[in-house]
């Protein structure tokens, strides 16, 4: 249970929800025809990654985002009875869309298609942004994840971080492009990209200096996720490096955002950073030995968070 007493509601919003399919195949061979071993269907996104992480960690989540059509009906279907996640959902006339994974069971690979998600109309994204404005009054912290469907301006994260800010909600961010360049200039508490997302965000592909160049752009805390390298962290209390004591070997689908659930709940439990960081890496190492997004090794991370290592570094020069 999170840690401090009381109840402490984190929202996350997902703006482009999925139906996550996921497909195993003895071995995925192109120009072929497959065998489907096991299908597994499952609300997705990297906000509702976050939310199930959360959840499992004992935190009350609302969930909020666009849904439609028969798909969107799926994920809400699927979400009914998560314990500790409340459907907040802002329903459009659009289809909700579909992501599907096909593991080769053989290699452990996954290749995934990704569909674009519904267009969303103006009159939509303004109903959005009323419902955003009220959930705000009861979180204690708020999620924004993922990729931006059609229709949905460029500058949309920036809109709802200023907003968040305004309500006095601590926010992370975790997107890319366009919509993470915006993002970090409205100063959102934590970001937290990949090293991928970072290099594009500052044209470093040298960590350390990149998340201090990300933080000067306007974000609180940067940290960001090395895949085996662990997390390196620049915020105005220090800079962090978090190496996980093996690499683990699975599927990596949703460990960022375990990640950031692990951010998340540190920061309202008010965790000093190297034990945010810690909490953030063991998720993420645990979710890569889950069998899905959103899920992890209980086991595995509560053996791991006891052997992550966090190390302090100098200030960049």
């Amino acid at each position: 249970m999170p840690a401090g007493g009381g109840r402490q509601v984190i929202l996350t919003v997902t703006l482009n929800t999925a139906l996550d399919l996921t497909y195993r195949v003895p071995a995925l061979r192109p120009h072929a025809s497959h065998r489907v071993t096991d299908v597994r269907e499952r609300p997705g996104g990297k906000g509702l990654n976050v939310a199930r992480v959360l959840a499992a960690l004992g935190h009350e989540v609302t969930v909020t985002g666009f849904v439609g059509g028969p798909t969107g009906r799926a994920v809400q279907d699927r979400l009914t009875g998560t314990a500790g996640v409340l459907d907040a959902f802002v329903p459009v006339a659009g289809t909700t869309r579909r992501t599907v994974a096909v593991v080769d069971a053989r290699t452990g690979d996954t290749t995934q298609l990704n569909e674009p998600g519904p267009v969303i109309a103006p009159a939509e994204w303004s109903a959005f942004q009323e419902a955003y404005e009220e959930l705000l009054v009861g979180a204690d912290a708020v999620a924004l994840c993922g990729s931006l469907p059609p229709g949905v301006p460029v500058g949309a994260y920036a809109v709802l971080v200023r907003r968040a800010r305004a309500a006095g909600v601590p926010v992370l961010l975790d997107t890319s492009g366009e919509p993470l360049r915006r993002g970090v200039a409205a100063r959102p508490d934590i970001v937290k990209p990949n090293a991928a997302e970072l290099a594009e965000l500052t044209g470093s592909h040298e960590p350390p200096g990149a998340v201090q160049d990300a933080r000067r752009r306007g974000a609180r805390s940067v940290v960001a996720s090395l895949g085996p390298g662990g997390l390196i962290a620049a915020t105005p209390e220090g800079r962090w490096r978090a190496a996980p004591p093996a690499r683990v070997h699975g599927n990596p689908a949703g460990a960022g955002d375990s990640a950031s659930a692990g951010l998340l709940s540190g920061l309202v439990e008010r965790l000093p950073w190297p034990d945010r960081l810690a909490r953030a890496l063991a998720l993420s190492a645990a979710t890569v030995l889950a069998p899905a997004a959103g899920e992890f090794d209980r086991a595995a991370y509560e053996e791991l968070l006891g052997r992550v290592r966090v190390t302090a570094e100098a200030a960049a020069a």
